[in-house]
């Protein structure tokens, strides 16, 4: 056989071979077993894992992003709104009553059908245990006040070694504003949890009805948040402060 004509048959096969590649493509194409999927590219190669139906979209709460103040953001807010509450000496203390003008210890004004002693102590300590659906009867406390911990058990001779404190305590306010505020107002401040902390019963027994002058936590660490707090209550409930209430208020935000 000449080169010419092995040439020839080479190239013949080489054209049958290419039609025979087009034409069996042709018929793959024809019944979609090479169809794309939604994305343009062959389903399998799509390795993420399906969603179920109707599932959300959203991010979970763990994976979302926790945007939190900071402790100087904190004290900045809390200069600007002492910068705005009145400046003055306080009102005689003369008919002052903790259950005349505040009501009883305690009462449910939230109405979530516990008193707000069990609702403070279920929110600030760990461990709790129960009688019914409200009434705490045991739990550890770590007092803001001191850093110290507190077992807590319910009981005629240790129920106060746990106890609530007023963060502007209710003297305090009746002193500086809370003769004009209604009965209800001045209850709903006796029993707002914004008012209120779990502290060791020492604690609360030493500071008394005084203000940022007179008594400041033994945790220095505490401090900014103490006064924080007392800052928005007072504007909260329109109160005023005392001339050296408010400088010693000054001070402690002025080191946060």
């Amino acid at each position: 056989m000449t080169s010419r004509r092995r040439r020839s048959r080479i190239t013949l096969t080489s054209v049958i071979v290419v039609l025979a590649i087009a034409l069996g493509g042709y018929a793959l194409d024809a019944t979609g077993a090479l169809e794309p999927d939604a994305a343009g590219e062959p389903a399998a190669r799509d390795t993420t894992p399906s969603r179920p139906q109707g599932a959300s979209t959203e991010p979970s709460r763990a994976s979302s992003p926790t945007v939190s103040r900071g402790a100087d953001t904190d004290a900045a807010a809390a200069r600007a709104l002492l910068a705005d509450l009145p400046v003055k000496g306080k009102a005689a203390g003369t008919g002052y009553d903790r259950t005349g003008q505040f009501g009883s210890a305690w009462l449910d004004v939230d109405r979530n059908g516990c008193d707000t002693r069990n609702d403070v102590l279920a929110r600030d300590l760990t461990g709790i245990t129960r009688e019914g659906r409200c009434k705490v009867l045991t739990g550890t406390l770590v007092s803001p006040y001191t850093g110290a911990t507190v077992d807590f058990v319910r009981g005629n001779t240790t129920s106060t070694l746990v106890q609530i404190d007023h963060v502007v305590a209710l003297e305090n306010a009746w002193r500086t504003g809370g003769q004009r505020l209604s009965q209800d107002t001045r209850e709903a401040l006796a029993n707002d949890p914004m008012n209120l902390f779990a502290v060791d019963g020492r604690s609360n027994s030493q500071k008394g009805s005084g203000d940022a002058a007179t008594w400041l936590p033994a945790n220095k660490a505490f401090r900014c948040t103490y006064v924080e707090r007392q800052v928005t209550v007072k504007a909260k409930y329109r109160l005023w402060v005392a001339p050296a209430e408010r400088d010693a208020m000054v001070r402690v935000l002025d080191a946060c």
